[in-house]
């Protein structure tokens, strides 16, 4: 019974820290494009590519930076989350063409969060090319919404 309290406390105390997180990521983001979803104790921060890069490009637009650096000062705040950064793409092109892209933009965000202080372990990139796709691809509006770049906020739970 101790060790189940002492994990329902644990687990009470993981919640709070990321409603908290959850709460202030939705206040520097608001009106940005950015989507906020909570899943359980992880943060999915979405960001549509149409706002974030430049079609076929890897480069972070600039007038997206403000954005990021909203993101990053609350990442960067909140020390006690792994950050997964996983770059998606529609079906457009060939597969091997989709992932290095997917992953060249993860990695251009991951850069981005590092150059604003967010530690470089707490980074992980992952490049998933068209494999998940949230609408249909044979829609032009489809493919839009599958070219985007995620962040999960995952809470560190040791």
């Amino acid at each position: 019974l101790k060790a189940a309290g002492g994990g329902a406390l644990i687990g009470g105390g993981i919640g709070a820290y990321m409603d908290h997180q959850e709460k202030k990521l939705r206040e520097k983001l608001q009106g940005s494009g950015v989507s906020v979803v909570r899943d359980g104790d992880n943060i999915n921060l979405v960001m549509p590519g149409n706002i974030t890069f430049a079609t076929g490009s890897s480069s972070v637009i600039a007038s997206f930076c403000s954005v990021l650096d909203a993101g990053a000062s609350v990442i960067d705040e909140f020390d006690k989350t792994l950050v997964a950064v996983s770059g998606h793409t529609d079906s457009t092109g060939s597969d091997s063409t989709n992932q290095a892209l997917s992953q060249k933009r993860a990695q251009s965000v991951a850069t981005y969060l590092q150059s604003q202080k967010v530690l470089a372990e707490r980074l992980e990139v992952i490049g998933l090319g068209e494999t998940q796709p949230i609408a249909d691809n044979s829609t032009a509006a489809g493919r839009e919404q599958n070219r985007r770049v995620e962040i999960t906020l995952l809470p560190i739970t040791q």
